[in-house]
């Protein structure tokens, strides 16, 4: 579908607005009532590792607008009198969600962590989801850099509060994950894979690195696969 009101537009803007409504997973998160196409990227992900079990304890970290947030309360059963729990942080506005208690704050300000710990039953979670992406630059390996620090402090607060067989979900970029967050997630995960949903974009550097299987132990066998 082209733009009628093309010539308002940046080349930029125009292809992106072109590709919003050429975009199947735009048009069924309207139809369907998700917060934002992303929802359809946990969904994916979820059905084929089954990581939002009811009653599970959810962190969702760079939530906004909460299409992660909406499936996880649904499947954790956060909603009402459910046993599950979701807590969403986000430096962006979130309208409220049924089942999900959300902050306004950047998770890498001072004492962020320790807020989120906080609103956790028992401190602990059983998921850490991270969708968190820095505004991007243009400069390739810029925006390499800051999605990967993002990652990587995701990554060591979800080995602060997961319980033993947790698991952890965060976005990097096509390349893979860096060395010391790869060793990391090796050394504290029995396993550790590369995913790419359908819902992400083809054309998209994006991708996620998923670690399940918590190991507490700070000496915890490096024997993960990686795929």
């Amino acid at each position: 579908m082209k733009l009628k009101t093309a010539r308002k537009h940046s080349p930029s803007s125009q292809r992106w607005l072109e590709r919003q409504l050429n975009d199947p997973y735009v048009s069924a998160a309207k139809r369907d009532g998700m917060r934002s196409r992303a929802a359809y990227k946990i969904i994916e992900i979820d059905e084929k590792y089954r990581l939002l079990k009811p009653g599970a304890t959810v962190v969702d970290l760079g939530a906004a607008p909460g299409g992660w947030s909406q499936i996880a309360a649904e499947r954790v059963q956060s909603i009402g009198d459910g046993p599950g729990q979701v807590v969403a942080i986000d430096y962006l506005d979130m309208d409220p969600l049924p089942g999900v208690e959300a902050i306004k704050l950047d998770f890498t300000d001072e004492g962020a962590e320790d807020t989120l710990r906080s609103m956790l039953r028992g401190g602990r979670a059983d998921i850490v989801l991270s969708d968190m992406a820095a505004p991007t630059t243009g400069h390739t390996r810029t925006d390499h850099l800051r999605i990967m620090a993002l990652a990587e402090s995701a990554a060591y607060f979800a080995c602060d509060v997961l319980k033993p067989g947790g698991a952890f979900l965060a976005k990097v970029f096509q390349g893979g994950t860096e060395r010391d967050l790869l060793d990391l997630l090796k050394k504290r995960f029995a396993k550790v894979h590369h995913v790419k949903p359908p819902a992400s974009r083809a054309d998209s550097a994006e991708l996620y690195v998923l670690a399940t299987g918590f190991r507490p132990a700070l000496d915890a066998a490096d024997d993960a696969t990686d795929d």
